[in-house]
């Protein structure tokens, strides 16, 4: 029986972003197999109702809601509207991301300003919006899901890897100052991993070749395989671990 079979998060509510696609799916299955409500958001409204429908399987409680992520008064709202249907959030998953590939001499203000409005301020209002409430409580958990592109130089990934490393120093921020609380505060930063997103920009090919080259165990992430370091990050088995950020690489960072 896998060891994620073991972790129960009974008596806990979860909220999701990005629970539509990827990751953040895999990340709703984990936390509802493990007895989790549920409160998730995504823009794509028939995918979000899909997920929805798989963690109700497990039995759970599921709140829905689609926003933008990239306004940041709606990311506001949907703090308070998950608060008014869920009553608490005792972890936070941080997983809605974007990427516009470009060199960094043709990145746009628009496409840099978005990439920070989705990655790094909507991650610190939802933040500012659930912490309160654990604070109250005397424990909680939030989990960035950020990049390995933020530890390294890639080309064409400026906007987003600065944006990444950018969440990096703030959820370290975030484990010094909501420790005293009882509060954890981990980031994953993935390799590529084939989520929908990623499958658009490592088109097999030459430069896609190089990447898996210097990932001593040969291919990319899978979606689950981030969701469960997830699942552990967000169980007892972690309540003393904050403050780190976790690489799922493959080794590549090892090379």
């Amino acid at each position: 029986m896998p060891a994620r079979n073991q972790i129960s998060l009974k008596g806990k509510t979860a909220f999701i972003s990005g629970a539509s696609k990827g990751m953040g799916v895999e990340i709703a299955r984990n936390f509802a197999e493990a007895g989790a409500d549920l409160a998730l958001t995504a823009r794509n409204e028939e995918q979000l109702a899909e997920t929805a429908g798989m963690a109700r399987e497990f039995g759970v409680e599921v709140w829905t809601s689609i926003a933008e992520l990239g306004d940041a008064e709606q990311v506001r709202q949907l703090g308070r509207d998950a608060l008014a249907a869920v009553g608490k959030v005792d972890i936070l998953v941080n997983n809605a991301g974007l990427v516009f590939p470009q060199p960094i001499l043709e990145i746009g203000e628009e496409q840099w300003r978005t990439i920070y409005d989705v990655d790094v301020l909507a991650p610190l209002l939802l933040t500012q919006a659930f912490v309160p409430g654990m604070i109250e409580r005397g424990h909680g958990k939030v989990i960035h899901i950020t990049s390995r592109a933020a530890l390294i130089g890639q080309p064409a990934l400026g906007a987003y890897s600065s944006a990444k490393a950018a969440l990096h120093q703030l959820a370290q921020t975030m484990a010094v100052e909501f420790g005293p609380n009882n509060i954890q505060v981990n980031c994953i930063a993935p390799t590529v991993t084939m989520t929908p997103m990623a499958q658009q920009v490592w088109q097999p090919g030459p430069r896609t070749d190089a990447k898996l080259g210097r990932i001593p165990m040969g291919r990319f992430a899978e979606p689950h395989e981030i969701a469960d370091i997830a699942l552990f990050l967000a169980s007892e088995l972690a309540d003393f671990v904050s403050g780190t950020i976790i690489p799922a690489d493959g080794g590549e960072g090892a090379g």
